[in-house]
């Protein structure tokens, strides 16, 4: 088994746990590796943190790292997220991190893979390698990152992608879920289940879409779209009719559909249903109120359709979902 050489690219502002994370991570799978195959094995992972004029970063939140200079073809390098202090500041382009876009962009045309953690995913964006690639980052960044850079295909839900050599994550512990991609595909799943158990890492995470919590999300604060989601959210639980909405709005309903989407990009449907689900999620989270009492709350008359809606966009049935969030009755 090749030693596979992996750079983490650290630079000032950079989130540290991202950086060491991944670092401690590969180093254990070395360590189990060691166990596993023997004395006078090779490690598995060469793992260097890199900055471009080698020396200390100062990480946020003050934390100092120290670096190397990059070596000249690492088998992959991974990028970081920076510390964005709002949504907006992610919209501007980076210009403080020119030279390190400027890095990433020459070392994946010299044939290097790249993945970036969380919204390090801006970063590629800018290097340019985004464009015509599908790619994720944390589900509360998502949406900007749709905006700033329209040519790639995001996916909110997804913890982990990858697409011609460029990966992308989820949400800031996404780093150990690259981590142990990294670890399955060159140590193999003896070793990555073995880092599991000890890290307490899980496996299979696929969706972020569980964690979603749309209040924390930007709304519009103005707009013929605002108004049509509160008329809805008053009537979440009652029947969707169109043209009743379409009649309260004074406009037809083809005209109402057109306003919606040119503001939202959505539908007044999908508005409603990820209203009701949200709304499912806290009664699944806060109550004991049983699945057919919560699908008549939200708006649903069959418990089965509603399920399965609850399914295909927290990626969990509601049963699974409350097992896995459900507050202590204290706490509620």
């Amino acid at each position: 088994m090749a030693t596979r050489a992996i750079a983490v690219l650290a630079y000032d502002g950079c989130m540290g746990m991202e950086v060491l994370g991944i670092c401690d991570t590969l180093l254990l799978a070395n360590r189990v590796a060691l166990a596993i195959n023997g004395p006078g094995s090779e490690p598995v992972f060469a793992v260097s943190v890199v900055s471009l004029g080698g020396g200390n970063v100062v990480a946020a939140g003050g934390i100092t790292i120290g670096t190397r200079r990059p070596p000249r073809s690492p088998g992959l390098l991974v990028v970081p997220g920076m510390d964005l202090s709002d949504r907006a500041a992610c919209l501007k382009p980076l210009s403080h991190l020119g030279a390190q876009t400027a890095y990433i962009a020459k070392t994946f045309a010299k044939g290097t893979p790249v993945a970036a953690i969380c919204v390090g995913a801006f970063m590629l964006g800018e290097a340019g390698l985004l464009d015509g690639r599908r790619a994720t980052t944390s589900w509360m960044f998502a949406a900007q990152l749709a905006q700033r850079f329209p040519l790639a295909r995001i996916d909110p839900a997804a913890i982990l992608l990858e697409d011609a050599g460029v990966s992308t994550t989820g949400s800031f512990s996404a780093a150990f879920d690259l981590a142990m991609l990294l670890i399955r595909q060159t140590a193999g799943a003896k070793v990555a289940r073995a880092v599991g158990r000890m890290g307490l890492l899980e496996a299979g995470r696929a969706s972020q879409a569980a964690y979603v919590d749309s209040r924390m999300l930007d709304k519009p604060d103005a707009g013929f779209a605002v108004n049509v989601h509160a008329w809805l959210a008053h009537r979440m639980d009652e029947p969707y009719d169109l043209a009743r909405m379409a009649s309260a709005f004074h406009v037809s309903p083809r005209t109402l559909l057109r306003r919606v989407k040119a503001e939202t990009g959505h539908s007044p449907l999908a508005y409603l249903q990820t209203a009701r689900i949200d709304k499912a999620k806290l009664l699944l989270e806060s109550t004991g109120l049983a699945l057919a009492q919560v699908t008549e709350k939200v708006g649903y008359t069959d418990v089965a359709t509603f399920g399965s809606l609850f399914k295909r966009l927290v990626g969990q049935t509601p049963a699974e979902y409350r097992r896995r969030f459900r507050q202590p009755a204290g706490k509620r």
